[in-house]
């Protein structure tokens, strides 16, 4: 994890992303080991907000978002850990990027490889880990709206793009939906519309409502999910969970941002991109979000039925929403190497 601080993203100065931050670390820390990076600035208050067990380590960044400028861990089949440094331009540089600049965000990757003394692949290829999904069998799954945007790779085509996630992840399938969950400022990352919950098996945000923006674009995800093949040649087995109801930033959260040019505004009234699919699965556990939402108790007991074998943990997430994500997109997991 990276630990919040700009206050032109987070509100009142990030001491309330701050704390929410810590709840996260404190739930996933119970089932596996965790890091936080921070800034030296920001060390001591992190230190004492977060369980004494999470590991605090110095580390610049110019935002939290780990997920996105942090490594995709890949292990071979002898157990051998090695990360993938993908490009990073902060969603979209300066054709739609949320912040400028970006350079530490940039030597995120690379830093955590050094810290975990794991060898780094340096891809050719600009890519958040939130635009895509793997399930650990050679599929793939990723938007349209994300990954052939122009701002991440104009001079790359579709087939290109893939030969790129067949090299650097090896999978042999990859499963194209279209957009992402609506007003998503990532530019439609799959990590807040769809997930593998296990091989052959994902879960797609929903609503019910047919004026809702979202009802469209979950419903095309849908069609292409049902006609979709796996890596092994398996029809995906599709559950869905509703959405929160819509959550608007107020004049309160609005007001609490300090207004910085080169920074994507908070204004009072934006609807965020909250998502139940935005939840992190630990050893034994799943970090899902919370919205105080009447919502929230049946996505839980979706997340239970779906993770029988896991503990679910709700944790309120509406400050990390207000930053632009969530559980998922503020975490990167690094699997176990063989040699540890």
């Amino acid at each position: 994890m990276l630990w919040p601080e700009r206050p032109d993203n987070w509100r009142l100065g990030a001491v309330l992303a701050q704390r929410a931050f810590a709840q996260v670390a404190a739930a996933i820390a119970r089932f596996e080991p965790v890091m936080v990076g921070v800034s030296a600035r920001q060390w001591l208050n992190a230190r004492r907000l977060l369980p004494p067990h999470v590991r605090v380590v110095e580390l610049s960044s110019n935002d939290a978002w780990v997920r996105d400028c942090g490594p995709t861990f890949v292990v071979d089949d002898r157990g051998g850990l090695r990360g993938v440094d993908w490009g990073f331009n902060a969603w979209g540089g300066l054709q739609g990027g949320l912040y400028f600049p970006w350079d530490q965000d940039a030597l995120v990757a690379r830093k955590i490889l050094e810290i975990e003394r794991a060898d780094r692949y340096a891809a050719p290829l600009v890519l958040e880990g939130g635009s895509i999904h793997v399930d650990g069998q050679g599929t793939l799954i990723t938007t349209e709206e994300c990954l052939l945007n122009p701002n991440r790779n104009p001079g790359l085509s579709r087939a290109e793009i893939e030969g790129y996630l067949r090299e650097y992840l090896n999978v042999e399938k990859i499963i194209w939906l279209g957009q992402g969950v609506y007003n998503d400022e990532t530019g439609g990352h799959v990590d807040n519309l769809c997930c593998f919950v296990q091989p052959g098996v994902v879960l797609l945000t929903w609503t019910d409502d047919p004026d809702d923006p979202q009802y469209a674009i979950s419903r095309d995800a849908l069609e292409r999910l049902s006609v979709a093949l796996d890596a092994q040649g398996r029809r995906l087995e599709v559950h869905t969970i509703h959405q929160p109801n819509p959550v608007l930033i107020t004049e309160e959260e609005a007001a609490g941002v300090d207004a910085i040019e080169g920074t994507l505004p908070r204004r009072a009234g934006d609807r965020l991109a909250a998502s139940y699919v935005n939840f992190y699965i630990a050893n034994g556990g799943v970090i899902a979000p919370l919205f105080d939402d009447p919502h929230d108790e049946p996505a839980l007991a979706t997340l239970r039925e779906l993770f029988p074998d896991r503990e679910v943990v709700g944790v309120p997430a509406h400050e990390i929403l207000l930053g632009g994500g969530n559980i998922h997109c503020i975490t990167q997991q690094q699997p176990l190497a063989a040699s540890v």
